[in-house]
């Protein structure tokens, strides 16, 4: 799924900036593949399947790179099959355009739409 998030990067918020709450949303979830979802407005969070847990591992390892490329950093949960990634902004604890854009990337390197 190519996206206009997919080239933006990441660009440090400060304490003060409002996160993304109702209708501010949706323009970013709309660019975003059916495996995403806004929890509680305050975080997204996206399940990708694998065949095994090598799959999951190599997964969780690029997005691990993404990460360490845009200077923002999921949680994600590994298991035998399945990595669960769970994207929010730290410095404002909820929603910012840096979370869609990390998930937009994640989606464009796996492939996903």
């Amino acid at each position: 799924m190519a996206t206009e998030l997919v080239h933006k990067h990441c660009e440090p918020c400060s304490e003060d900036t409002p996160p993304l709450t109702g209708d501010a949303l949706e323009p970013y979830q709309g660019q975003l593949s059916g495996r995403w979802e806004v929890k509680e407005e305050h975080h997204l969070v996206g399940t990708f399947e694998f065949a095994d847990f090598v799959g999951a591992l190599a997964f969780t390892n690029r997005v691990g790179e993404l990460a360490e490329a845009e200077g923002h950093h999921p949680e994600i949960c590994l298991t035998w099959g399945r990595a669960t990634v769970k994207i929010w902004t730290h410095a404002i604890d909820g929603l910012s355009e840096n979370d869609f854009i990390l998930a937009a990337k994640i989606d464009e390197s796996e492939g996903v739409s």
